[in-house]
C-alpha cells in the first residue's frame, strides 16, 4: 500500500470508529433505556422533553456555535489533529460514563449523553477538513465515499452486536437487558478510541499557511469570503435545504413506522437495512463521482428521494418499510459523502477548517427545520404520510439552486 493510500484508509477509519456513537447511542440504544431506565420514574413526555432539548438539541447547538470559530483556529494554527483528539477524548469519556449511571438517575444522563454528543458532532469539522489534506481533487469522491461506506458497515456491526446483547445478556454473562445496554455504551467507548489510532498517527497534518488574525475578525473574514464566492453560498443554501431533508427521513422514519403501527422489530430491522445497503451504495456512489461527477451523482441521490416521499403516499405494509428503508440505504450515504466532496473543490485548501465549519454549522442548523415541518404536517392534517411527503419541496429547492452552484472554485 503506498503511503497516500494509507493515509486515505487512516483517515476512512475515523468514520467506522465514530459512527459506533451515531448507530448504537445516538439512534438506538439511549432513548430506549434513558425512557425505561434512566428516566424510570418521569412521566413520559417530560422524559420526552428532556432527551430532546437538552440531550440532542443543547449540544447541537454548542457545536453549532463553536464549529466556525474552532475552525478558524485549527487553520491558523496547524492544530485540526489535535482538536480532533480532544472531541474524541470527550465523545468517548461521555459515553463511557454512562456505565455508571444508575436507574432514575436522568440528571447523570442526560449531561453525559450530551458530552458524548459535543464530542462526536465536535469533531466532525475537523475530520471533514482533513479529507483535503489526504487526497488530490480527483480522488475525494472515492475517499470521501469509502469514509461514509466503513462508517456504515462498521456502525452496522457493532449495532447488531449490541442488539444482542441487550435481546440475550445471559449469552454475555449480564444480568438483564439494562446492563446489557450500558455494556454496550462501554464497547461504543472502547471501538471509537480504537479505531481512532489511524487517523492519529499515520495522516499528516501540514503547517498552516495562513497568517494574520484570529478569533472574530478572522472568522468575519470567512463570512464575507463565502458572502463574495458565489459558488460557496449557493451549495450551502441548496445543502442546508437538502441535507435537512434527508436527516429528517432518517430521524423521523422510526416515528412514521410507529405511526403505521409497525412493530418495534420491523423497526429495527429497517434500520439495519439502511446500515448495510449504505455500505456498498456509498461506494459505489463514490465511483460515480468520480467517473461522471459529483453534482450528478448528487442529482441522482436528491432524484431517489423525491421518489420516496412520494412513496410514503402510498405505503401500507412492513415490506413496503423494508422497501422504502433498502431505497433509502442506496442513496443516503452517497448524497453525504459527494456533499463532503464536492464542497472541498469549492473552497481553499488552507481555509478548509473554518470553511467545514461553517458546513457542518449548516447541517446542525438542517436538523430543525425539516422535523418541524413534518411535525406540524402531521399534526394538521393526522396523516403521517402527508407529513412526510412535505420533505418533497425541500429536495425539489435543493436540487434547483445546486442546479445554480456553476463551479469557479479556488486552486486545492
Amino acid at each position: 500500500m503506498t503511503p497516500e493510500r494509507k493515509q486515505q484508509w487512516s483517515w476512512a477509519f475515523y468514520d467506522w470508529a465514530n459512527s459506533a456513537f451515531a448507530t448504537t447511542v445516538l439512534v438506538g440504544m439511549f432513548p430506549i433505556i434513558f425512557n425505561n431506565y434512566y428516566a424510570k420514574g418521569v412521566d413520559g413526555s417530560t422524559a420526552t422533553f428532556y432527551l430532546g432539548a437538552f440531550g440532542n438539541s443543547l449540544p447541537s447547538f454548542i457545536v453549532m456555535l463553536m464549529a466556525p470559530w474552532l475552525g478558524v483556529i485549527a487553520d491558523k494554527r496547524g492544530i485540526k489533529k489535535p482538536l480532533l483528539a480532544a472531541f474524541t477524548a470527550i465523545g468517548c469519556a461521555g459515553t463511557a460514563g454512562l456505565m455508571f449511571v444508575g436507574e432514575g438517575q436522568w440528571g447523570w444522563a442526560i449531561a453525559l449523553f450530551a458530552i458524548a454528543g459535543i464530542g462526536f458532532f465536535g469533531g466532525l469539522s475537523f475530520n471533514d477538513a482533513l479529507l483535503m489534506n489526504v487526497a488530490r481533487p480527483e480522488e475525494r469522491d472515492r475517499v470521501s465515499a469509502l469514509g461514509y461506506g466503513l462508517g456504515y458497515l462498521g456502525g452496522g456491526l457493532l449495532f447488531v452486536v449490541n442488539v444482542t446483547m441487550v435481546l440475550k445478556p445471559e449469552w454475555f454473562g449480564i444480568a438483564n437487558a439494562a446492563e446489557a445496554a450500558k455494556w454496550s455504551f462501554v464497547s461504543v467507548a472502547v471501538w471509537w478510541a480504537v479505531f481512532s489510532l489511524p487517523m492519529f498517527f499515520n495522516v499528516k497534518e501540514p503547517p498552516p499557511k495562513v497568517d494574520g488574525a484570529m478569533g472574530w475578525s478572522a472568522l468575519w473574514a470567512t463570512v464575507r469570503q463565502i458572502k463574495n464566492h458565489k459558488p460557496v453560498y449557493m451549495f450551502l443554501l441548496a445543502y442546508w435545504l437538502y441535507i435537512d431533508a434527508v436527516g429528517t427521513v432518517a430521524n423521523m422514519a422510526v416515528d412514521f413506522g410507529k405511526k403505521l403501527g409497525f412493530a418495534d422489530s420491523a423497526l429495527i430491522q429497517a434500520l439495519l437495512i439502511v446500515q448495510f445497503v449504505s455500505f456498498p451504495a456509498a461506494i459505489v456512489f463514490g465511483r460515480i463521482g468520480e467517473r461522471y461527477g459529483a453534482k450528478r451523482g448528487l442529482y441522482l441521490g436528491i432524484s431517489v428521494y423525491i421518489g420516496v416521499t412520494i412513496w410514503a403516499l402510498a405505503m401500507q405494509t412492513e415490506k413496503d418499510f423494508y422497501m422504502m428503508a433498502a431505497a433509502v440505504g442506496l442513496v443516503q450515504g452517497g448524497v453525504q459523502s459527494l456533499s463532503r466532496s464536492y464542497f472541498t473543490t469549492l473552497i481553499p485548501k488552507e481555509s478548509a477548517g473554518q470553511f467545514f465549519g461553517f458546513y457542518n454549522m449548516l447541517g446542525k442548523f438542517a436538523a430543525v427545520l425539516g422535523p418541524l415541518v413534518v411535525g406540524a404536517t402531521a399534526a394538521i392534517t393526522g396523516n403521517p404520510r402527508l407529513a412526510i411527503f412535505a420533505l418533497v419541496f425541500f429536495f425539489i429547492a435543493g436540487m434547483v439552486l445546486l442546479a445554480r452552484v456553476k463551479p469557479e472554485p479556488y486552486a486545492n
